[in-house]
């Protein structure tokens, strides 16, 4: 039997369907969610063989791939290394526009770490510092967004 794809008519069906799932940090990453909600703490991981700082803590080391089970306590404040303005609503943004994406070299780190930057963007430049903020504690739900975001100091 032969099949005469030319006599066939395209059906499109237009609709939404519901995947529910769960996604789950691992264990490295639950430790760092739950320092933001529970304690308004930033920390992140040393490598022992490298001596290199990661945050958001991170299961093995990406310079010389050894496991990392060294978890330090990082400052709040840090420098931003780039950052990119938005100035146009999307619906999966954090923060209403305008607000800039930046990379932070927190004190005790030796990686960025992406936040928002909300105010003050007239300010923003390359090695600017900045500090978190923090959301209330009643606000906290061990989500990145812990930090509501980092201002210009």
């Amino acid at each position: 039997m032969t099949l005469n794809l030319d006599q066939v008519e395209p059906l499109t069906l237009k609709g939404r369907i519901a995947v529910p799932y769960t996604w789950w940090v691992g264990e490295t990453g639950s430790r760092f969610l739950v320092a933001l909600k529970e304690e308004a703490k930033i920390i992140g991981n040393r490598c022992t063989h490298c001596n290199r700082v990661y945050v958001p803590p991170r299961k093995n080391c990406g310079r010389c791939f050894a496991d990392i089970d060294q978890f330090v306590e990082l400052g709040s404040e840090g420098i931003v290394s780039a950052y990119t303005v938005v100035r146009f609503k999307y619906p999966v943004q954090p923060a209403d526009p305008p607000f800039a994406y930046a990379l932070i070299r927190l004190e005790g780190a030796d990686v960025g770490l992406v936040h928002i930057i909300k105010d003050d963007l007239d300010r923003l430049k390359n090695g600017v510092r900045v500090r978190a903020r923090f959301k209330d504690s009643g606000e906290r739900t061990g989500h990145i967004l812990d930090i509501d975001s980092f201002q210009i100091i």
